[in-house]
C-alpha cells in the first residue's frame, strides 16, 4: 500500500474530521461547518483514502472515531490551532491600529462587566472589532476557546489546566419571590420555599444545573412548574405573581421593583472569572483588553485550578465545580 502523502491532504478534510469528532454526526457536523452533508462525507471519504485507514464507524448512533481516527484527529486539531496561532501571528505585525478581540461569554457577564471595559478600551484601540458571542453555557464558552472561535471567555471558576484563569467576583444566588409574598424567615426554609411554583431555566442551563446540583445535595426533589430560557422573562413572570425562582444575583439585575429577596435554605454561589488558553499566542488588542479588564478589577489574578477556593457547599470534581 502506498504511503500517504501529506501534500495531497487538505485543511477542508481535517476542519471536517474534526467538527465530526466534536458534533457526532455528518449531519451536525454540516450544519456546524455551514456545508452540505455530502460535501462532508466527501471530505472524510477522500481523507481516509489518502491516508489508507478507516477513520469513523458509521452507524445509527452516528459518527463514532476509530482508535486511530482518535489519534489523527488529535494531530488534526493540532494542526489546525497552529494555522490559527499562524494568523494570529500576522495579526500581530498590525500593532494595535487593526485587529479584532473575540469574547465568548453568558449574558449576565455580556450585560454587567463587559461595557464598561469595552468603552474604555476602544479609546485606547478605536480601531480594534469587539466581538461577543452570548452563550448559555460556560462550558460552550471554554469549546469556543479549545476550538479557536474566541481569544478571551468568561465561565465559572475553577475550570480545566488546559485555560489560564483569572477570578473577577463572586456572585451568590438568592431567591426572588413575587410582589405582596408574605413575610419568610431568613435565611427561607426548604418548605417555604417549596409552596411556591418554581420558574427555571432549562436543564441545558449551566445556572440551571448550579441550582439542581445544590437541590440533590440537600435531598430536595422541588420540580418547576415553569421552564423558561431568558432571565428577563423569568423576572417578568415572577413580577406577575406566577412563581419564585432561583436566580444568580448578577443575573437578576436590574431587579424589579417589588420583588422579594430571600436567602436560600444553604448558601450558593457561582465563581466568575476570565479564562485564555494557556500558552496562547494572542496578537496585541487581545492582551491590551487584557490589561484593561484587570486595571477595572484589580483584584483579578490567576489561579491555578486546584488553588482556587470554592464556596465550602460546592464539591469540586476533577477540576470542575460542582
Amino acid at each position: 500500500m502506498a504511503k500517504a502523502d501529506p501534500h495531497r491532504l487538505k485543511l477542508s478534510q481535517l476542519r471536517a474530521l474534526v467538527a465530526i469528532a466534536d458534533q457526532g454526526s455528518f449531519s451536525d457536523a454540516a450544519l456546524h461547518l455551514d456545508l452540505s452533508q455530502s460535501a462532508v462525507s466527501h471530505a472524510i471519504a477522500t481523507l481516509e483514502e489518502e491516508l489508507g485507514v478507516l477513520l469513523l464507524n458509521r452507524g445509527r448512533q452516528g459518527a463514532v472515531l476509530t482508535p486511530v481516527g482518535e489519534h489523527i484527529t488529535a494531530e488534526a486539531r493540532q494542526v489546525l490551532r497552529s494555522l490559527h496561532s499562524l494568523c494570529h501571528k500576522a495579526d500581530q505585525a498590525k500593532g494595535l491600529e487593526t485587529g479584532e478581540v473575540r469574547i465568548a461569554a453568558f449574558r449576565s457577564v455580556a450585560t454587567h462587566i463587559l461595557p464598561e471595559v469595552i468603552r474604555q478600551f476602544r479609546q485606547q484601540c478605536p480601531g480594534v472589532t469587539i466581538t461577543i458571542d452570548e452563550k448559555f453555557h460556560y462550558e460552550m464558552v471554554e469549546s469556543d476557546l479549545r476550538q479557536g472561535r474566541a481569544d478571551v471567555g468568561f465561565t465559572y471558576l475553577p475550570t480545566r489546566d488546559e485555560f489560564d484563569q483569572w477570578e473577577l467576583l463572586r456572585d451568590r444566588y438568592i431567591v426572588l419571590l413575587p410582589p405582596g409574598a408574605p413575610e419568610v424567615p431568613e435565611p427561607l426554609t426548604w418548605a417555604e420555599l417549596a409552596t411556591y411554583p418554581l420558574i427555571l431555566p432549562p436543564p441545558d442551563d449551566g445556572d440551571r444545573q448550579y441550582v439542581d446540583q445544590l437541590l440533590h445535595r440537600w435531598g430536595q426533589q422541588i420540580q418547576p412548574a415553569y421552564v423558561v430560557r431568558e432571565d428577563s422573562t423569568i423576572l417578568s413572570m415572577v413580577e406577575r405573581g406566577l412563581g419564585a425562582t432561583i436566580m444568580a444575583s448578577l443575573a437578576a439585575e436590574p431587579i424589579p421593583a417589588g420583588l422579594r429577596i430571600a436567602e436560600l435554605p444553604q448558601p450558593l454561589e457561582r465563581v466568575i472569572g476570565m479564562i485564555v488558553l494557556h500558552d496562547a499566542l494572542l496578537p496585541p488588542p487581545v492582551y491590551a483588553f487584557l490589561a484593561r479588564l484587570k486595571a477595572i478589577w484589580p483584584q483579578s489574578q490567576v489561579k491555578h485550578p486546584s488553588a482556587s477556593p470554592g464556596a465550602e457547599n460546592i464539591k469540586v470534581q476533577g477540576n470542575r465545580r460542582l
